[in-house]
């Protein structure tokens, strides 16, 4: 049996995981969950004990795309943690736990931890 080198992709999602066995979100505190491609940033509020996104922002929005156009990637994961921040304030959550899935938290990831922080999230 020949052994295969793992992609980066692969390795980020046995990464996340290993993280999830650990990190769930209730109906008391929800899960705020980061996904980041090679340009875009999405953020979201689930809570897994019923399966249901209570609140996501995208880069892809269009409210956000016109505020960003020209700005840097870090910028715009910045203001996807404002607006996550935002839409759960809206519906009355303010405690979350952060699920970085799988990334580093470094760059974009902190980004929205720390913008979603500001915006009034604990976690």
């Amino acid at each position: 049996m020949v052994a295969r080198a793992k992609d980066a992709r692969e390795m980020r999602q046995l990464r996340h995981l290993r993280v999830r066995k650990r990190v769930t979100g209730s109906s008391a505190r929800p899960r705020l969950s980061v996904f980041r491609s090679l340009r875009q940033v999405a953020a979201q509020i689930i809570d897994d004990s019923r399966g249901h996104t209570l609140a996501a922002a995208s880069s892809l929005e269009p409210a956000l795309r016109q505020q960003l156009t020209g700005k840097s990637k870090l910028e715009a994961a910045r203001q996807v943690g404002v607006l996550i921040a935002q839409r759960a304030k809206e519906q009355g959550l303010s405690r979350v736990v952060f699920d970085r899935g799988g990334y580093k938290y470094h760059g974009r990831v902190k980004a929205v931890a720390e913008a979603a922080r500001e915006g009034g999230l604990e976690f």
